[in-house]
């Protein structure tokens, strides 16, 4: 998966939006305005910062050397996923799709229904 292909996933998913609000480099994408996932767009392997389950967490990274605690992120409930490793792309999907449905049902109830969803997917 490459960048672009990791935006368009993303982008697809209801109430997803994208900014740069640290500096002109670091690729932010929010669901109802909260962070879930982080990537540097000018480096040459696609790492991607995302939110995950404290418990699964730590055994994705036992499981996946591709998979390390977040970088500059809360390290209990974040990993960096270096997406050009061995990770296969249907666990790197199922990654995004997981980070995207915590946040989302962290959000409160109004903007998930303004968002579509009643509940959070998670």
């Amino acid at each position: 998966m490459n960048l672009d292909e990791l935006r368009a996933y993303c982008n697809a998913k209801p109430g997803v939006s994208e900014d740069f609000p640290f500096d002109e480099k670091h690729l932010v994408l929010r669901v109802g305005g909260k962070i879930f996932a982080i990537t540097d767009v000018t480096s040459e392997r696609l790492r991607v910062n995302l939110k995950c389950d404290p418990a699964l967490a730590d055994e994705l990274r036992q499981l996946h050397p591709e998979i390390t605690p977040g970088y500059h992120m809360n390290k209990r409930h974040w990993n960096t996923v270096d997406f050009a490793g061995a990770v296969p792309e249907e666990r790197l999907l199922w990654l995004l799709d997981h980070s995207y449905a915590l946040v989302l049902a962290g959000l409160p109830k109004s903007k998930r229904e303004a968002i579509g969803e009643e509940e959070g997917p998670c």
